[in-house]
């Protein structure tokens, strides 16, 4: 291989904790690492898959591992949003994807069509006020590397939303290779779409420009949001439905393949696993794991570790790929398949090594957790909904969080205390405690909890309506 809790008061949300500080500079460069579509289970670490990720395995020997982390959105758009607002997506207005339907039937856009379609002209709420914008209020060179996913009209771009550099694609997912998403060029540098690297593979692209962003940085604290589109399948066309003559080589892939990887990171894993595809996957995400290590390395030879923190999450449950055991379901469902992620939290001096905390925590955590670290103090009318997490992970504190709440259209589900909601014929009242892989349902049981878990996600709910409306898809 090549080298490689929606009551919580704001004031317990903006808290700056003096917990991250203690070790080198006041101000820590900060890394917040995204994988997409990554399973609970897929750390080597973990030792359930055959799967290699040494990186990340020594980033959680070295830090906190969570056991007990959630996102706010079982798949992309909405999960992402949360992280860069610390706000439920029912609060922040984007609460479904941004995505074009149409490419589900093989059709391919006109750029006329494409400038008026979801994909260009939905976003993040302009209003909201992103990690970027904390940050570099704050005194920090920021930057976007990878999937951004808030919007792609100029308003929404990372550079209009609080950061100074930007190379990514701005829609949900890509062709690893062509950068396309269904045919149309999707690679940004800044506020401009490029095809200078066509034909690269998008994580060793993002590798690249992790390490050009932090060599850039020079003496001033970075804030780096390094949010990878592995290990997402490929969001291509089917060969058949390509007009003749017009893609050749790498952009002719299946639509249906699947997650796409280099030859020599898919290669070690076949054999070891059921099929191809599931070889790719696994091929991906080690190829994203040896990216993470360059930019480890970088840090390492910088002399910035002790001024580093650095997380890592997954922004949904896994699509399926080897499955999500112990847990039930996957990506876009309400089981513990779909919200429960990897989260590993790492910076010597400032964090414990080598600690496992199966503690209620959310991503919901993680603005609040990253200002408190920069000093950075969030727009106190900007309703947050969760908190710095600093001594949770520490093990100073139980984690203050009790519930948690989630809606995906007509798909609902609560999490308070133990008890986790489900609603639906297939759904009911589940003890996490006791099942965690939701098997048994309690709800004729345990009638009288299963009416308090819903009275609470109701209550959640009308908090949810009765915020100041934001965009893109609430009715004001």
């Amino acid at each position: 291989m090549r080298a490689t809790g929606f009551l919580l008061p704001l004031a317990l949300a903006a808290a700056a904790l003096p917990a991250l500080s203690g070790a080198g500079r006041e101000k820590p460069n900060i890394l917040l690492i995204v994988a997409d579509d990554q399973g609970y289970p897929d750390l080597g670490c973990i030792g359930t898959k055959p799967l290699q990720t040494p990186h990340l395995d020594r980033l959680a020997a070295g830090g906190v591992r969570a056991t007990s982390f959630y996102v706010t959105w079982p798949a992309c758009t909405p999960s992402r949003g949360s992280l860069l607002t610390g706000r439920h997506p029912q609060r922040n207005g984007l609460y479904d994807m941004v995505r074009n339907d149409l490419v589900n039937y093989g059709h391919r856009y006109t750029p006329e069509e494409y400038a008026v379609s979801p994909e260009m002209t939905l976003g993040l709420d302009p209003r909201e006020v992103t990690l970027g914008d904390l940050m570099r209020r704050a005194g920090y060179r920021t930057g976007v590397v990878g999937k951004w996913d808030m919007g792609q009209a100029r308003r929404y771009l990372p550079l209009q939303r609080g950061f100074d550099f930007f190379y990514g694609h701005g829609n949900n997912g890509i062709d690893y290779y062509t950068h396309e998403r269904y045919g149309v060029p999707s690679m940004f540098r800044g506020n401009e779409r490029t095809e200078e690297d066509k034909g690269t593979y998008a994580t060793d692209l993002f590798r690249r420009e992790a390490l050009r962003f932090i060599r850039e940085s020079g003496d001033r604290p970075w804030f780096l949001y390094l949010a990878f589109n592995a290990p997402h399948g490929a969001s291509s066309f089917a060969a058949d439905s390509d007009p003749p003559g017009v893609l050749t080589g790498v952009a002719r892939r299946a639509r249906g393949e699947g997650v796409q990887a280099p030859e020599d990171y898919v290669a070690p894993y076949r054999g070891k696993v059921k099929d191809e595809k599931l070889a790719r996957y696994f091929g991906a995400v080690t190829c994203m794991d040896a990216a993470i290590g360059a930019v480890m390395a970088l840090i390492g030879e910088t002399k910035q570790a002790e001024d580093t923190l650095v997380l890592f999450l997954s922004d949904n449950g896994g699509s399926g790929n080897g499955g999500n055991a112990p847990l039930r379901g996957h990506k876009s469902t309400m089981w513990e398949g779909g919200l429960r992620v990897p989260f590993i939290a790492w910076g010597p001096g400032r964090l414990p090594a080598g600690r496992v905390t199966d503690e209620f925590l959310t991503s919901l955590e993680i603005l609040p957790t990253l200002a408190a670290a920069a000093g950075a103090t969030p727009d106190p009318a900007s309703r947050l909904d969760g908190f710095d997490m600093t001594p949770v992970l520490r093990g100073e504190k139980p984690s203050p969080r009790t519930e948690m709440f989630w809606q995906r259209r007509g798909d609902r589900a609560a999490r308070v205390g133990p008890w986790k909601w489900v609603d639906g014929p297939s759904g009911g009242l589940f003890d996490l405690a006791a099942d965690l892989g939701e098997t048994r349902d309690l709800s004729q049981e345990k009638p009288d909890v299963a009416a308090r878990v819903r009275a609470r996600f109701e209550a959640w709910r009308r908090e949810m309506d009765a915020a100041e409306p934001r965009g893109p898809f609430r009715d004001y």
